[in-house]
């Protein structure tokens, strides 16, 4: 599953895609707390917030759509003008919200107003000429990554795409190095703009009364700032074993194929190696480390294009399965406004993301699709925002958002968890469902995308909260960067950095500045869900291959914790599914236990570890 995709969970208060924040004029209704203020005057100050974000929030996220599908001059500017006026607007809203802190209100207003204060990403700071700074660096980042390529000659450049799908399918080691260096020419440029931005930003999380970027960040999950990593590395503890098995193996055979000059087994394996650009996930790497006897994986790459399947008809399939489900099919405007595939007269950003441009139904995807198996998994998650984005749209504005982050990413996965043999077998991509023997293969293939990944989710956001917590110089970004890779991931850098290099910028989330964390909290959710659902479908089978796909209770059970949105602390919601508050990476263990014990069996007498 590709795990380089982003999506756009909320307009209302949540930045842009392009890591901007939506704008529009100001209005001048809003309550301005006073230094005697009441309950009532919180109410009044929270309703007329929320109305004019409303008002602002459409032309702003059409500014933003029209960037990201058309990179240009003028829709830079645009954008990026529009961006601060909307960021300045909300960040005197978030000061505002700060000065009721002490005013007694119930729970619900006061999550509200928790909710404004913390609303921003990266905050600007209430001098006007920083703000502007800030706001132009932001969409200065966002063309920088947008327009990246690497050129041999000046007349021979590759973009980001082609380069990845020849890093998912080329075993030309020197090639592969050559593409993995090439691509991080692109972030070097970006280096002093990104610690520029760390301290501007710095300055607006100061005046909200956070230390720093960082606890700002760290707060938004409904648990102190210092106790969330805590939960983090409960999670990851769990799952580790796990992934120790998975990349012992992966080395090992690495190291059969390329030679253990180039894959030493005692240090971590060589990024370049593992399919992906980021070395996030592994499963392009599947032919080399899949097991010695026969295994009848279906290949749904082979099965797509020999069905003439296109990119509207994989996303027609992906929007059945949610009607399966009992939700209703998606507005003829998604199909008019989409992009779905890369426009060969413009740049556009390519990585897939799910937009609601006006918080109602104004739904869309934003993708380069490739006929893959990949990809269509990857379209299955996409839609699974846009329908979690229409469930909660009649909540109050600050409330139409996933119950913490880690949610809307784990909604599309949990999706796509169901996108087994049977599901294949009932869509007519494949005629037989393979026998119980050809499990492991698939478990393989579903862990080398899915629990390679988990440590990449956890040491981006690692990195990025000691960066904007001055713990680290701009000189040491990069060198934490790889500390933090071998540490959680056993994956090095192929060759020698050089001093001046940010191979953090290489990877999209970190010019956009969209938070990562979310995407580790959605491999251990995804899970959880899955089983819930699973449950409510009555499928009695092994979790691995279990296809909610054509149940209508499991619909409504999805939809329950759907509708809710953000209204409540994302322990409720968790529990209103689940029946638990706690996040839990033991039914991951459960799911791949089959996997763990074959890994094992290879793995005895190889030296483990780095």
């Amino acid at each position: 599953m590709k795990k380089t995709r982003l999506s756009l969970v909320s307009l209302g208060l949540i930045a842009a895609l392009t890591g901007c924040q939506p704008a529009q004029e100001t209005s001048q209704e809003t309550t301005q707390p006073g230094p005697m203020f009441t309950a009532e005057d919180a109410a009044t100050f929270v309703e007329s917030s929320q109305r004019e974000i409303e008002k602002m929030q459409v032309p702003a996220a059409k500014a933003a759509w029209l960037y990201a599908t058309n990179i240009n001059t003028d829709t830079a500017t645009v954008n990026a003008y529009i961006s601060e006026l909307f960021a300045n607007r909300v960040a005197e809203l978030a000061k505002q919200a700060a000065e009721f802190n002490d005013v007694e209100v119930d729970a619900d207003l006061r999550r509200k107003l928790d909710l404004i204060r913390n609303a921003l990403t990266m905050p600007p700071p209430a001098n006007p000429m920083k703000s502007e700074r800030l706001a132009f660096i932001s969409s200065e980042l966002d063309g920088m990554y947008g327009k990246g390529s690497y050129c041999r000659e000046e007349e021979d450049c590759i973009g980001l795409v082609d380069m990845s799908a020849q890093m998912a399918t080329s075993r030309d080691a020197d090639l592969l190095l050559e593409y993995w260096q090439g691509w991080r020419e692109v972030a070097k440029p970006m280096k002093g703009l990104y610690a520029e931005q760390v301290e501007i930003a710095n300055e607006g999380a100061a005046e909200l009364g956070f230390a720093n970027v960082s606890e700002l960040w760290r707060s938004k999950y409904d648990m102190p700032a210092d106790d969330f990593p805590v939960e983090l590395d409960r999670l990851w503890n769990q799952v580790k074993p796990l992934y120790d098995a998975l990349h012992c193996h992966v080395r090992a055979e690495l190291g059969e194929y390329y030679g253990e000059d180039i894959v030493p087994q005692d240090k971590p394996i060589p990024a370049h190696l593992l399919g992906n650009m980021w070395a996030q996930s592994w499963g392009n790497i599947y032919d080399l480390v899949k097991p010695e006897q026969e295994m009848d994986v279906p290949d749904v790459t082979a099965a797509l294009r020999d069905q003439d399947y296109d990119e509207i008809k994989m996303v027609k399939q992906a929007e059945s399965f949610f009607s399966s489900l009992g939700f209703k099919q998606l507005p003829e405007t998604f199909w008019e406004r989409s992009q779905f595939s890369k426009p060969a007269d413009r740049d556009v950003q390519c990585h897939a993301s799910a937009w609601n441009v006006d918080d109602k139904d104004d739904l869309r995807i934003k993708m380069c699709i490739q006929i893959t198996g990949e990809e269509f998994n990857v379209i299955h998650h996409e839609l699974g925002h846009n329908y979690y984005q229409r469930a909660y749209n009649t909540e109050p504005l600050l409330y139409r958002n996933s119950a913490n982050d880690g949610f809307h990413e784990a909604i599309g996965d949990t999706i796509a968890l169901s996108i087994t043999p049977k599901y294949l077998k009932e869509i007519g991509l494949i005629d037989d469902i393979p026998d119980p023997s050809n499990d492991i293969g698939m478990l393989l293939q579903t862990a080398l995308d899915k629990i390679a990944f988990i440590p990449f989710g956890l040491m981006v956001d690692q990195w990025r909260w000691k960066v904007m917590a001055g713990e680290v110089t701009p000189e040491q970004y990069n060198e934490l960067w790889w500390q933090l890779r071998e540490q959680y991931q056993g994956v090095m850098a192929p060759v020698a950095r050089d001093a001046d290099a940010f191979d953090p910028g290489a990877k999209y989330h970190v010019p956009a500045n969209v938070p990562y964390t979310r995407y580790f909290l959605a491999h251990i959710l995804q899970f959880q869900f899955h089983k819930a659902l699973c449950e409510v479908a009555g499928d009695q089978g092994p979790l691995h291959r279990c296809s909610i796909y054509g149940s209508e209770e499991a619909g409504k059970a999805l939809n329950a914790m759907l509708e809710m949105g953000q209204s409540q602390p994302w322990q409720q919601a968790l529990k209103t599914l689940t029946g638990t508050e706690q996040m839990d990476a033991s039914t991951i263990v459960n799911y791949f236990q089959p996997l763990k014990t074959w890994l094992d069996e290879q793995n005895k007498g190889r030296q483990c570890g780095w």
